[in-house]
């Protein structure tokens, strides 16, 4: 057994007292009250999910393990001749709740280089697909084509004790894990680079490994590194990593799952944010004749922009109450590694107007930058210049936060989830309506 997996079993043992106690002797106790606009608007808000992998600070932004982003950041070992950290290491701090050791990270650097090879079947059905299929349906097919390896499928059907349904799924969620970037890559190289596949280095991490194969040099090779840790958890109630949870919470093993997840991920609402400012900020540049505005002339513009009804897109937050740190790591690398690029000079521009500009209008809770704001410059800059592929990076990202979930909720012997409908009669009853 691995170091990590080891450390999991210890951690998981020692945790499960604490829910066992809070379930059978304060089950009673009321955690908060549900209105019918939640019940209307998509349970906003209601609090009906545990995690412990992340929380979504008001003001801090999303802790990882209880550490902001810059103490992520900071204390997470780096890769030798880069500026982030391992993604490898992020995952062990993601399932542990402890900051590795470099020894640590190495431990699982290299169970990730023995389980990355994808089998041959999962490109097969990729190629089947058509070509001009979108890429997220195409990551979400190849890692559902995937499933006939699952382990935790096998064990349960030989016969498992609850109490270690998280050690099976634990092994599908690192067999997947090393997986992904080579599938990503692939279906990048061969829907838009010709079918020129580039094939793994076994010397490189995870990250690294990723920019090599999507054939992009330094210091794109970092630029996965913080993108996949900075998509990779936002608590457990938004779409990708909800359903991922939903779905694992039947006992569906992961590559269900994480399938399924994708399938959330791929929405217009969710995933798809990045592109859409992407989209919107070239349009931006387009109306300014291609010339770096002054902070003045884009206040008019996005004053104009507002007038009009429209929205200024990668603005605002459901929670946050300040900058988005996601958003602020990744400007941190603009500003370092490219500071004159036009498109960043908008965004920088942007970001200078616009918060003080949404003070005054009045109708934004939150009016600084969101983690889209910025994300799809980056991948624009390096010449990943096809918008419908960042969200399948968004999520290899995000598969980080919801495999490390679905074990701890396997571990802690969450059951399914199941809430209760009511119709719009009862609704109405209760409103006083009827």
């Amino acid at each position: 057994m691995s170091d990590l997996k080891e450390k999991l079993r210890e951690k998981i043992e020692g945790w499960r007292p604490r829910t066992a106690k809070l379930a059978k002797e304060y089950g009673d106790v009321k955690v908060g009250e549900v209105s019918i606009a939640q019940v209307i608007g998509g349970m906003r808000g209601v609090k009906g999910l545990v995690t412990d992998i992340s929380y979504l600070d008001p003001f801090e932004g999303i802790r990882f393990r209880g550490y902001t982003i810059p103490e992520t950041l900071e204390k997470l070992p780096k890769v030798p001749g880069g500026e982030m950290p391992y993604d490898e290491g992020f995952f062990y701090l993601l399932l542990t709740g402890e900051i590795p050791t470099e020894d640590d990270v190495k431990a699982v650097a290299e169970e990730f280089k023995n389980r990355k090879d994808v089998p041959e079947y999962v490109f097969d059905v990729i190629k089947a697909m058509p070509k001009d299929s979108h890429p997220m349906a195409m990551f979400a097919t190849a890692v559902l084509a995937l499933e006939k390896e699952s382990v935790f499928v096998k064990e349960y059907n030989a016969g498992l004790n609850k109490m270690d349904y998280w050690d099976p799924t634990y092994e599908d969620a690192m067999n997947l894990l090393a997986k992904l970037p080579q599938i990503a890559a692939f279906i990048y190289r061969w829907k838009y680079k010709d079918g020129d596949i580039i094939p793994s280095d076994p010397h490189l991490d995870f990250g690294g490994n990723f920019a090599h194969m999507m054939g992009i040099d330094k210091p794109y090779d970092d630029v996965a590194r913080l993108y996949f840790l900075l998509h990779s958890d936002h608590e457990s109630g938004n779409v990708s990593a909800h359903t991922g949870h939903l779905i694992a919470s039947a006992l569906s093993d992961v590559y269900y799952a994480i399938s399924g997840m994708l399938d959330g991920l791929a929405g217009p609402l969710h995933g798809l944010a990045n592109q859409e400012v992407l989209r919107w900020i070239q349009g931006v540049k387009e109306k300014m004749g291609d010339r770096v505005p002054t902070e003045e002339e884009m206040k008019k513009f996005v004053w104009d922009t507002l007038n009009s009804g429209q929205v200024i897109p990668g603005y605002g937050h459901a929670v946050l109450r300040k900058t988005d740190p996601r958003y602020q790591a990744q400007r941190e690398f603009c500003l370092k590694h490219l500071p004159d690029d036009p498109l960043f000079k908008y965004v920088d521009v942007l970001y200078k107007v616009v918060p003080p500009i949404l003070k005054e209008h009045g109708k934004a809770k939150n009016p600084w930058p969101n983690v889209d704001a910025q994300s799809g410059v980056i991948q624009w800059y390096y010449g990943v210049k096809e918008y419908d592929f960042y969200t399948v990076l968004f999520g290899v990202g995000r598969a980080f936060g919801i495999l490390a979930n679905i074990i701890w909720d396997r571990g802690l012997g969450y059951p399914i989830e199941r809430p209760k409908s009511l119709t719009t009669d009862m609704l109405e009853e209760i409103a006083g309506i009827k």
